[in-house]
């Protein structure tokens, strides 16, 4: 990787969205946590979450990762409450095709994965940019399933 692929990855929009991530920490009484690991990084982002009439109400997410997985993790924060599993599967399911097959942006409000494009050409990278949104989705559906 040269200088300036370095420079295009880690911009100063992923940085600042790396330092600010919206709902950091754990929920006391979580209805549903699951906790994602990249083996090849060895990022891990958990996730809990608190559900009412299908759409997360209450979330929470311990993010230790690198910047870009963190830039991720932050995208999701400032966009998960009120969202249902269906809309957070598609979004995981955009950001994956965006990375992995030239697909386009996630749609709104998942729209600012826009910063995470340059990653595309990293593969290496993608597993810990899809860890909050697959944790977050896990953790729904253990929540749906207790319920």
């Amino acid at each position: 990787m040269s200088d300036s692929d370095l420079l295009k990855l880690y911009s100063a929009r992923i940085l600042a969205l790396a330092a600010d991530i919206p709902h950091h920490g754990r929920l006391a009484n979580p209805q549903g946590s699951a906790r994602r690991r990249s083996p090849l990084c060895g990022s891990t982002v958990g996730a809990d979450v608190v559900v009412r009439d299908g759409r997360v109400a209450e979330f929470a997410q311990d993010v230790k990762a690198c910047a870009l997985g963190q830039a991720a993790a932050a995208v999701l924060g400032a966009a998960v409450i009120g969202r249902s599993l269906p809309e957070l599967e598609a979004a995981r399911d955009q950001l994956r095709a965006m990375l992995n097959e030239a697909g386009p942006i996630p749609t709104a409000p998942f729209a600012g994965y826009e910063v995470l494009l340059p990653a595309r050409a990293f593969k290496n990278r993608h597993a810990s940019i899809l860890l909050a949104l697959e944790a977050v989705c896990e953790a729904i559906v253990q929540a749906q399933t207790a319920a």
